[in-house]
C-alpha cells in the first residue's frame, strides 16, 4: 500500500482519522485539543466525505459538559460520534464517559493530554487529566508521535466499533499535538476497508427509535445493578483480542511484520513522547 506525505502536526492526524469513522462531533475548544476539533469542522464545511459518504455533523456546544452530553444523546440516537478535549475540558466530560461506557456505546475521545489547573493553571504536559478517567469505563489507546497519531487513531475506532467499548485516545499536549512532521496518510478506502460494517449496522439497530421503543436509564435496585455491572466484564476480556486484531490489520496494510518484537527480554512501560527516547536508549544497548 502505498501512501500519500503530508506535512501536519498530531493534531491534524487525529482528525484525519477521525474525520473517516465520525458521523457527528461534538466539539468545544480547549487548548491544546482545539485544532482537531477546528479541522473537523473546516473539512465539513467545504464538503469532504467521511468513509459512509457522508459529511461529519459538527455541533460546538458553551463547555465540553454540554459536548460530552451531544456525543451521548448522538450515540444513543445511533450515530458514530467523536470529540476533541484535554485538560479540565476531559473532566467535565467524565460524568457522561461513565454513562457512555456503561451503554456500550462506540466513540473515540481524542485527548491532547495536559495538565489538569490546581493552584494555578498550566498549558504545558502531563497526564493528569487522562489518569483521571481510568476508572470510567473507557479503554484507553496512546501515541508518540505524529505518524503513530496517524496509524494507531483507527485501532481505537475499529476496535471501539466491534468491542463495544469507547475508547480514550491520546497523546502529549504540545509536544506530539503540535509537533509537525512528515507524515504518511491514510486513504480513506483503505479505512473504510478495516471497518466491520456488520457492527457498525448492530450499532445502528441498537439507536433508540420510537418505532423499536426500549427502556434505558432506569433504577435498579443493588441485587440486579451489580449483576449487571458483571456482565459487562465479558467485553473488556474480549476487548485485548479485538486492539490486536486491528493493530494487525493495521500491519498488513503497512506492510509490517507483527512478529518482530517477539523475541522481547524484558518490557518497560513508558507513556506517550517518553517512548521514544526510551527506544532510542535501548536501541543504544
Amino acid at each position: 500500500m502505498v501512501r500519500k506525505f503530508k506535512t501536519m502536526d498530531g493534531n491534524n492526524a487525529a482528525a484525519h482519522v477521525s474525520y473517516a469513522y465520525t458521523e457527528v462531533a461534538g466539539i468545544y475548544p480547549i487548548t491544546p485539543s482545539s485544532p482537531m476539533a477546528d479541522f473537523v469542522d473546516q473539512w465539513s464545511a467545504a464538503g469532504l466525505k467521511n468513509i459512509f459518504g457522508t459529511r461529519v455533523k459538527v455541533a460546538e456546544m458553551q463547555s465540553e459538559a454540554g459536548a460530552a452530553g451531544t456525543v451521548h444523546g448522538s450515540l444513543g440516537a445511533g450515530a458514530l460520534t467523536t470529540t476533541y478535549t484535554a485538560s479540565q475540558g476531559l473532566l467535565l466530560m467524565i460524568p457522561n464517559m461513565y454513562k457512555i461506557a456503561a451503554e456500550q456505546l462506540p466513540c473515540v475521545f481524542h485527548v491532547s493530554a495536559r495538565t489538569v489547573s490546581t493552584h494555578a493553571l498550566n498549558i504545558f504536559g502531563d497526564h493528569s487529566d487522562v489518569m483521571a478517567c481510568r476508572q470510567t469505563g473507557f479503554a484507553m489507546l496512546c501515541e508518540t508521535n505524529p505518524q503513530e497519531v496517524m496509524d494507531l487513531s483507527p485501532v481505537a475506532h475499529l476496535a471501539a466499533i466491534e468491542g463495544k467499548v469507547p475508547f480514550l485516545n491520546f497523546f502529549d499536549g504540545f509536544r506530539t499535538s503540535h509537533e509537525i512532521q512528515k507524515v504518511a496518510c491514510w486513504d480513506y478506502a483503505d479505512l473504510k476497508e478495516m471497518c466491520n460494517m456488520k457492527a457498525v449496522e448492530e450499532f445502528r439497530q441498537h439507536a433508540l427509535n420510537p418505532e423499536h421503543p426500549a427502556a434505558r436509564g432506569c433504577h435498579e435496585n443493588g441485587d440486579i445493578f451489580f449483576q449487571h455491572r458483571e456482565a459487562c466484564n465479558k467485553y473488556y476480556n474480549a476487548l485485548p483480542a479485538v486492539v490486536e486484531k486491528y493493530m494487525n490489520k493495521v500491519n498488513e496494510k503497512l506492510g509490517i511484520d507483527e512478529n518482530r518484537n517477539k523475541e522481547v527480554e524484558s518490557d518497560d512501560i513508558i507513556v506517550e513522547a517518553e517512548a521514544e527516547t526510551g527506544s532510542e536508549k535501548t536501541e543504544e544497548n
